[in-house]
């Protein structure tokens, strides 16, 4: 990769629209996550030390491990940004449909673009398997390693609960409703091979999602978004999540309507990259 993990980190915002959007959900995962940027400020964070040649020396062991390609950490990096880097183009997407859906003249948009519910369900569900991709090229395990990830997942804190928080909310309750985890099972079960294998995102990281063919490859993201299911149902009940009160709560934070949710989780889509930015905060610190 053309940069180094000590350069992603030191180039992280500390202010914009990913920024405050994460912000916005302290109220899921209270106290969780703060921004951190610089990768000095990293190591003293996560260490506790703030020995200047100390640091340093854990700085450059980072950094070795980092370039090691026998570790998982570029490949978890290059998937954190390929997932996000592949929302604008859904973000468009979904935001012409719904344009074709609510002006006749149009019309002809739905034509060319996906329906949008079936789109960010593919986006929710790519998401969660690059989670899961992502924790295993780290903690270098077999890649299809549910059980693993599951266990993990019940211990998620700081910049990968966040993360996982912003799944929910931005990818699941706002373009897909309150009843989101059903919804997009049905929709994944409706998904035939040839279909996934028409998505620009699953083209990107299909080499490294278990299964094989592209039909044991869908079969895996079922098997993946079923994992979860539990967890980030037990996520909505008990914080009472739903559309509005996220909408409510980024409201204090990013100026937006409120009316109008399928346009505002295609801009969500198009404006921020909060996979990215905290699945490098999640790396430096594993690293």
């Amino acid at each position: 990769m053309s940069k180094s993990i000590i350069q992603l980190v030191d180039e992280l915002p500390t202010g914009g629209i990913t920024v405050s959007a994460l912000r916005s959900l302290d109220f899921v995962a209270p106290g969780e996550w703060h921004n951190l940027v610089g990768f000095k400020n990293t190591v003293m964070a996560v260490t506790g030390e703030d020995d200047p040649g100390l640091i340093q020396d854990i700085s450059e062991r980072a950094l070795w491990l980092y370039n090691d390609q026998d570790q998982g950490y570029q490949r978890a990096i290059w998937l954190f940004q390929t997932i996000d880097s592949a929302d604008a183009a859904i973000g468009a997407a979904a935001l012409a449909n719904k344009i074709g859906e609510k002006i006749s003249f149009l019309g002809f948009l739905n034509q060319l673009t996906p329906k949008a519910d079936t789109v960010q369900t593919i986006d929710l569900c790519l998401k969660v398997v690059v989670e899961l991709v992502a924790f295993c090229q780290i903690n270098g395990i077999p890649g299809d390693s549910i059980g693993d990830f599951l266990g993990s997942l019940a211990n998620y804190g700081k910049e990968s609960m966040i993360r996982m928080a912003g799944l929910v909310c931005f990818d699941g309750l706002i373009p897909l409703g309150p009843d989101f985890i059903q919804k997009a099972s049905s929709n994944l079960a409706g998904l035939s091979p040839s279909s996934l294998e028409q998505n620009d995102t699953f083209k990107k990281i299909s080499t490294l999602i278990p299964g094989g063919s592209s039909a044991g490859k869908l079969d895996f993201i079922g098997q993946t978004f079923g994992s979860v299911q539990g967890w980030m149902g037990n996520l909505v009940s008990s914080r009472g999540l739903n559309p509005q009160n996220v909408v409510s709560n980024l409201q204090s934070f990013v100026e937006i309507a409120d009316d109008k949710l399928d346009y505002l989780a295609a801009f969500l889509d198009m404006a921020t990259n909060y996979y990215e930015h905290t699945g490098t905060q999640t790396v430096a610190r594993c690293l």
